[in-house]
């Protein structure tokens, strides 16, 4: 079995290892749902690995790059291997080969996210060096559930424009995770919309989303329209644009007491948690864990 990297391996063989992957999972991708997916997270095939039996993936950790709290960082965008190929830790050999390249291009520290009932995972990750950062919500409601019945806020709904939304970026009170950053809808930006609740010429609040997935990218308030129903007005015009019969709203912090509060009492629930967690590269030394 050979590993390298993925620089020169089209995107429909690179699907085709996800779908093998993720086969046996409750949750399936569309071909265009990955792709979108792996561009709002910064992919890059040049510091992507993946294990090959006979010119097919068998197992591969594709990494996002980009800048995460002012560092330079690598973030797993998906790690999979093929149902035939578990227990025989290639996952592992595959992460301990993309180290010095990791390095080599200047990254400094290593993010991921895990669900927490996920132990086994989340037990190699501390052997590796991976320490917990943040705890993370995950949200998803059919939308003939959610309750609007707070539609009420005096404000213009509008679509606008990325650059609008980053410079509100301080309507969001916590730091987004790594998919909800704004250098997340900056790379993503063909595939989302934008809307912008306005008073008068104010732009009081904002949500972008993904009409093709539901997704939630972000949803945010001035503080000062806050509590008025601006956001459910946001929302209401968000879902009455989806392509989708439900929506999801990943890794929120859990000390976001505000937007969790805002998704329950839209009677949007929490469906799993998640850990990040972050390894630092503080030297070039390998992890015992990786080096039998």
């Amino acid at each position: 079995m050979e590993i390298r990297n993925l620089e020169h391996i089209d995107f429909d063989s690179i699907f085709h290892g996800f779908e093998k992957a993720f086969a046996d999972y409750e949750i399936h991708f569309e071909k265009e749902e990955v792709r979108a997916l792996l561009k709002r997270r910064g992919y890059n095939p040049q510091l992507s690995f993946a294990a090959f039996d006979r010119g097919e993936i068998a197992a591969f950790t594709l990494n996002g790059t980009g800048s995460f709290n002012g560092i330079p960082t690598a973030y797993d965008t998906g790690t999979g291997t093929a149902k035939e190929y578990r227990g025989q830790g290639i996952a592992g050999k595959i992460f301990a080969h993309s180290l010095p390249f990791l390095k080599e291009a200047g990254i400094r520290q290593y993010v991921l996210e895990v669900l927490q009932n996920n132990l086994g995972a989340i037990s190699v990750y501390r052997r590796l060096g991976f320490e917990t950062t943040r705890e993370f919500d995950c949200f998803r409601q059919s939308i003939s559930q959610i309750d609007f019945s707070g539609n009420n806020a005096e404000c213009t709904i509008s679509q606008t424009d990325t650059d609008t939304i980053i410079r509100a970026r301080h309507y969001c009170g916590l730091r987004p995770s790594w998919q909800n950053s704004f250098d997340s809808i900056i790379r993503g930006s063909s595939g989302l919309t934008c809307l912008g609740a306005f008073a008068g010429d104010t732009m009081t609040g904002y949500c972008v989303f993904d009409r093709l997935s539901g997704d939630i990218t972000s949803i945010a308030v001035m503080p000062a329209y806050r509590r008025k129903g601006t956001a459910t007005r946001l929302l209401h015009e968000a879902v009455m644009m989806m392509k989708t019969d439900f929506i999801k709203v990943l890794n929120i912090d859990t000390c976001d007491h505000q937007l969790h509060a805002f998704l329950k009492n839209m009677n949007i629930p929490v469906v799993s948690k998640q850990y990040e967690m972050n390894l630092p590269f503080y030297n070039n030394s390998t992890p015992n864990e990786l080096r039998s």
